[in-house]
């Protein structure tokens, strides 16, 4: 029994993936809805709620907003991760991909796929990485 190198699975459209993670980024952030329904969550860390009023609010909305992807920060093109300034502070934000079946236990067999793939988006001060 032989087993295909990682180099033979086909790559995902980096693309079609971007564009729903930017587009279920601007829907949990923003409240911005998705030309088609998008699967996921949005998760903030303790500390990130421990920042003081409305620091919350401020990095949420930054991450919704954010569009400054380059290569260093976006290396594989998917959108999935970027880091903000709120008050002088880092904020990181981070997106994964899930089966929909696996209870987050299993990577995005069909990222692209938005009816099996659950996207869970992180919001964090980077002292949290």
């Amino acid at each position: 029994m032989s087993h295909a190198e990682p180099a033979d699975y086909p790559r995902p459209n980096a693309a079609v993936i971007a564009s729903q993670n930017d587009a279920f980024r601007r829907f949990a952030c923003l409240g911005i809805a998705p030309d088609q329904p998008i699967q996921g969550r949005l998760v903030v860390t303790q500390s990130l709620i421990e920042a003081g009023d409305g620091f919350v609010t401020e990095a949420v909305q930054a991450t919704g907003a954010f569009d400054t992807f380059e290569p260093d920060n976006d290396p594989d093109g998917w959108h999935d991760f970027g880091a903000v300034t709120i008050r002088g502070e880092t904020v990181f934000w981070k997106l994964d991909l899930y089966e929909v079946s696996s209870d987050y236990r299993y990577g995005a067999e069909t990222p692209k796929n938005p009816e099996t793939t659950m996207r869970v988006l992180t919001v964090m001060m980077a002292r949290d990485w």
